[in-house]
């Protein structure tokens, strides 16, 4: 049987020094990651990377895979903020307006950073569902499921645990796809209006 690999940090900064010192840790494991891979990261170039000694780095991280796993958390909480605040906004739209502002928001949050998106989505599976990247998402669904319910008698599904299943399943696999493989198709906004077609057709049955 494996061992489970430890994700949490040893301890979370409190002072301004201790905060800038994980910042730099966190940077240049993102750094690390996007030039070079996951297989070839280890805790002594990153931490030579931040400027510290491997000492500071082991206070705050007990090895690779929790400095992986923060920083995962963190560019989750980064993208989760995006598509709050655009749905916060959009809830008392009309559906075509707030689905059209879902698309965009989740471009956007996948468009923070596209490589470091592309090695988090790589590297996440091989330390397991982390908690607050699970929250992320359960958060937004949450969210859309709450405007689908005051929409219920406008959709044709009526399922909604499903329809959010399926919705967020679709959109966030286009737009992924589409900010890391073909950026190309982002430029003229004509991916985002079919992506909005899709969900329209299938929840009322019409394009916008």
């Amino acid at each position: 049987m494996s061992r489970k690999i430890p994700t949490k940090p040893r301890k979370l900064p409190q002072q301004d020094r201790s905060k800038m010192t994980v910042d730099a840790i966190l940077t240049a494991t993102a750094h690390i990651l996007t030039e070079d891979g996951y297989d070839t990261a280890s805790t002594n170039r990153i931490a030579e990377r931040a400027g510290v000694s491997i000492g500071s780095l082991y206070q705050y991280f007990p090895n690779k895979e929790s400095l992986v796993a923060a920083l995962a958390e963190s560019h989750a909480n980064e993208m989760i903020e995006i598509v709050e605040s655009n749905l916060r906004d959009s809830f008392d739209k009309p559906i075509e307006v707030v689905f059209r502002e879902l698309v965009k928001a989740c471009i956007a949050a996948h468009a923070v950073n596209p490589k470091l998106h592309k090695v988090l989505n790589e590297q996440v599976p091989r330390i397991g569902k982390l908690k607050k990247v699970k929250n992320a998402e359960e958060q937004i669904n949450a969210l859309v499921r709450a405007y689908l319910e005051k929409q219920r008698d406008l959709i044709q599904p009526q399922n909604l645990d499903l329809t959010v299943f399926i919705l967020g399943s679709v959109v966030e696999s286009l737009t992924h796809i589409a900010v890391i493989e073909h950026p190309e198709f982002l430029s003229d906004g004509k991916l985002e209006q079919e992506i909005v077609n899709l969900l329209l057709s299938y929840l009322v049955g019409k394009r916008a």
